[in-house]
């Protein structure tokens, strides 16, 4: 069983890519609520989380938002939930709902699948500073 905290979601995403760790910085600009934290899936615990709630290799693109105890949720449907939680521009975001998740998710993929060359990648996962420490499980 793994040991996670069950009052926050989790935002498992892609510790290497430049725009998942800029978008990770605008989540924890814009949590007031402290709602999030976050793994890199290429971690131990993100492995371990991915392995737990039985979602197929072929998901895990970029992002996924976990609910412990309650659900997951990936590609433009975790975009949506995740901007719903924020407090900002992206929360009109939502609105993008009524789009049919089929059609939704042609544009993330398009946007993932261009990820690293439009925005590039690191070598290694992202270490956060001192003061975001707490965000990010480990």
């Amino acid at each position: 069983m793994l040991d996670l905290p069950n009052n926050k979601k989790i935002i498992l995403f892609d510790g290497v890519c430049n725009f998942c760790n800029s978008s990770v910085q605008y989540v924890i600009k814009y949590d007031k609520n402290d709602i999030f934290r976050f793994v890199a899936l290429q971690s131990e615990l993100g492995q371990k989380i991915i392995k737990h709630i039985g979602i197929s290799e072929k998901h895990i693109d970029s992002i996924i938002l976990y609910e412990p105890g309650i659900a997951y949720y990936y590609k433009s449907t975790a975009v949506l939930l995740i901007a719903k939680n924020l407090n900002g521009i992206l929360t009109f975001g939502t609105l993008l709902k009524i789009i049919p998740s089929g059609l939704r998710d042609i544009l993330y993929d398009y946007i993932a699948t261009n990820r690293y060359k439009w925005y590039g990648k690191q070598e290694s996962c992202m270490i956060p500073s001192e003061e975001l420490k707490a965000k990010f499980l480990a």
